[in-house]
Parts: structure tokens; C-alpha cells; sequence
């Protein structure tokens, strides 16, 4: 395919955190650097219609560096595109150890049960502001539409002995109405809460985290291929 910028580009889609059926997840698109040419990444992420676009380049020595984009903007780190490209290139036959985002790298480990875990810092995700809901039938009646500005988490418990939570995210400062799977608020919220979770979000993505004392935490999900997209 030509690289050049009136040429269409193919991008590869996964869904990202879904449950064990593979259902639900949050889907996003993975552009290699090299079939992105001269194209502007911000411009092409923006095409897409997804709430996160990863550019990568090549993996080598066992770690790839890459960047994330919103439709909004682009951020330093982000816990599903990083899971979703781990699982990527070890399905394209490249695992990779470690994934250099901007924020600094991040290690990965797949196992055998299909789970992809990764391990970052929790100073590293966007700033958001949490918000616990005693009633978990209460929270989900909130509209996205009164968020005008801002990264807001929203979480019940539904098991606390189990750290089992619901949870929403809406992020218009991203570009992003409503989330369907964002890890690093999962990152940010076990490093606040300082235990492991058990989180389902949006209509029933699953996301899971383990709190390390030495400020670490592991973030792990399920992978699932979609049809790629021109465009």
C-alpha cells in the first residue's frame, strides 16, 4: 500500500476488556507508523470515529514504542490501547516485554487464559476526578450530556469484600461523551483505593487491576479481533 497521504489507510480494530464470552470491550484502532506515511496521526485518529488510535512502530528487541490518540487530543498513557496492541502484535507473531508510551515504559504479560496484563505507574494515567455511588442502580441513571468538561469516573460497589465495582466514564475534555473501558482510571482508582478490583464498565466490559505497595499497578483484560477499517 502506498504511504502516501492522499492514499487510504488501513487500520487494524480490537476490542479491548471484553467479558469472557468475548462480548463488549472498547474498540480501538492500531495504525502501524509505516503504512501511516506522511498522514497527520491526529487528523487520521479523529477519522476513525474511535475513542483511542495507537501508532506504532516497529517492534524491536522485544519492545515497541507508540502513541495514543483521542479524537481530542493525544495523552502520554492509556490502559486499554496499551492491552489492546500487546495482544495485537503477539497475535501478528511479535510479543513484545515491554511498550514505550510517553509517559515511560510499560511492562506486558499474556497468559494462557487469554488475559493480557500490563503494569505501569499510576502518576502516569490523565487526571480524573472519582466519584463513589452508594447505590449502584442510582449511578446509572446519570446523562453524559451534564458533563460539559473534565475526566469524571463514576463507581458503586457491588461486592466490596471482593472489590467487584460498576462503573462509567465520561471524558468530553477527550472528545469522549462516554467510555465503554478505560484503564487507566481502573489504574487510578486502585491506586487511590490501594487494593485489586474487579470492574465492570459501560454496558459490561471487564477490566481487572492488582495494587503493588511500591506504587505499580497491573491492569488486565481480554482481547477480542474485529474487521480492520479504511479510510
Amino acid at each position: 500500500m502506498s504511504t502516501a497521504d492522499s492514499e487510504a489507510t488501513r487500520v487494524e480494530i480490537v476490542r479491548v476488556c471484553t467479558d469472557a464470552a468475548g462480548r463488549f470491550g472498547n474498540t480501538l484502532g492500531i495504525v502501524p507508523s509505516n503504512v501511516l506515511g506522511e498522514r497527520d496521526p491526529a487528523t487520521m485518529a479523529a477519522l476513525t470515529g474511535l475513542h483511542a488510535t495507537a501508532v506504532l512502530d516497529e517492534p524491536a528487541s522485544g519492545r515497541v514504542r507508540m502513541r495514543i490518540h483521542t479524537p481530542a487530543l493525544e495523552v502520554g498513557f492509556a490502559g486499554y490501547p496499551v492491552l489492546g496492541v500487546a495482544w495485537w502484535l503477539a497475535d501478528q507473531g511479535h510479543p513484545v516485554k515491554i511498550i514505550d508510551v510517553p509517559a515511560g515504559p510499560v511492562e506486558v504479560q499474556i497468559l494462557e487464559d487469554g488475559l493480557v496484563w500490563i503494569r505501569s505507574r499510576a502518576e502516569w494515567a490523565p487526571e480524573f476526578s472519582f466519584e463513589e455511588f452508594a447505590d449502584p442502580e442510582l449511578f446509572t441513571t446519570v446523562d453524559p450530556r451534564q458533563f460539559t468538561g473534565g475526566q469524571h469516573y463514576i463507581w458503586s460497589w457491588t461486592d466490596e469484600t471482593r472489590g467487584a465495582m460498576r462503573a462509567r466514564m465520561f471524558a468530553p475534555d477527550m472528545g469522549i461523551a462516554e467510555d465503554q473501558a478505560t484503564g487507566s482510571a481502573a489504574i487510578g482508582l486502585t491506586a487511590k483505593l490501594r487494593r485489586g478490583l474487579i470492574i465492570t464498565q459501560g454496558t459490561g466490559s471487564q477490566l481487572f487491576t492488582e495494587w503493588d505497595s511500591d506504587g505499580w499497578v497491573r491492569l488486565g483484560g481480554r482481547v477480542a479481533a474485529e474487521k480492520p477499517m479504511v479510510i
